[in-house]
Formats: C-alpha cells, structure tokens, sequence
C-alpha cells in the first residue's frame, strides 16, 4: 500500500493526478492545504511519497521538499513545476526530488510515479 500526500492549497491544479492515482486500490491519497499543514501530516503519519504543487500559500515547494528532507532524508518527493529541465535541476539540487511534474499532471503521470515508486521501494527494500 502506497500512502500519498497531495499539498496544495486549491485540489484543482491536482485533480486529475488525484483521480488516476485513487483508482489504484492500493494507494491512499491524503491532502494538505499548506507546507506547513503538511510538515505538520508528516511528523503524524508515514508517507511514501509527497507530491506539491509549484507555490503554496505559505512557502515553495521546493522549499517544503528541504524542509521535508531535513525532517526524513528517506522520503519521497515530487514537485509540479513550470521551470525548464535545467533551471528545475539547479534549483532542486541536493533535494533527491523525483522527476519532475508537468502543470496539470494527469493519467499518464501518475502511473510513471507510481512505477517508480514502486521500483524505490523494491530496491530499498532488497526485492
């Protein structure tokens, strides 16, 4: 069972990630409306991976994936962005973010994070 958080401050932008990803019967979406909402969810529950949009009301996602990072090296992290491959690697370097997410990332997206995810945690986990 895969335990995913969504951080973003309008469900929309997300929705269609959101949907993809809950037809899968073993993941388990939660949402958080701010960074600080969802530092707040991490340090209460495990999750597997947290995906964020750009900007949250209260601070980057880049930002909240270093907060993140600091609080649990092992997490997982995606980040939607508007950035150019290059500007998003020198901007999340360091940060062990997954590749990144398109603006309004859908169907196709999920299933890649999904994948692999699923590939991580196998090799972490000696499978």
């Amino acid at each position: 069972m895969e335990n995913l958080l969504l951080v973003s401050s309008d469900k929309e932008p997300l929705s269609e990630l959101a949907s993809a990803l809950e037809r899968d019967e073993d993941v388990e979406v939660s949402w958080a409306k701010s960074g600080l909402e969802a530092l707040k969810s991490v340090s209460n529950s495990n999750f597997d991976l947290i995906i964020t949009v750009e900007t949250l009301s209260d601070m980057t996602g880049l930002e909240l994936a270093g907060k993140l990072l600091s609080m649990n090296p092992m997490i997982h992290c995606a980040s939607v962005t508007s950035l150019s491959q290059k500007e998003y690697h020198e901007k999340s370097e360091g940060l062990g973010l997954m590749d990144p997410l398109p603006d309004r990332p859908g169907e196709k997206d999920a299933k890649r994070l999904l994948r692999d995810l699923r590939q991580i945690k196998g090799y972490l986990s000696g499978r």
